[in-house]
């Protein structure tokens, strides 16, 4: 392996994840991987593993994580509304386009209750930030 490996290794999971404390110095110069904690994003809450405790350093990795985390999927969420807006336009190509009536037909309805959905939540939110 190239260079030398990180300390600590995260498992991401659906709402957070696994923290691993990396270990190569031993006799089989084998990677092991220790479970220390758990960690869940939404509420920031930290679990040790067992009856570990966690020490100053562990905690400060961890948080640098969970925050470096959070910044991230902030990014992705954002990249999937403006990938939603491009398959916006796409679809009105393909409707006014490539279509035939039996494809209409079958799709207009829910993308019709989808964008007046849509709608109704961006109007009243763009009404909320003009009237502060």
């Amino acid at each position: 392996m190239a260079g030398a490996l990180p300390e600590y290794y995260f498992r991401v999971r659906e709402n957070g994840a696994a923290v691993f404390r990396v270990d190569t110095e031993n006799r089989q110069r084998r990677i092991e991987m220790d479970q220390i904690a758990v960690l869940n994003i939404r509420n920031g809450e930290v679990k040790p593993q067992g009856d570990r405790v966690l020490s100053e350093g562990d905690l400060s990795v961890i948080r640098d994580w969970m925050a470096e985390r959070v910044d991230v999927l902030a990014q992705r969420d954002m990249d999937d509304i403006y990938r939603a807006v491009d398959y916006l336009n796409l679809t009105t190509q393909w409707a006014q386009s490539k279509a035939s009536p039996e494809q209409l037909e079958a799709v207009t309805d829910q993308l019709l209750l989808a964008m007046h959905d849509l709608r109704s939540v961006l109007v009243r939110k763009k009404a909320d930030r003009v009237l502060k």
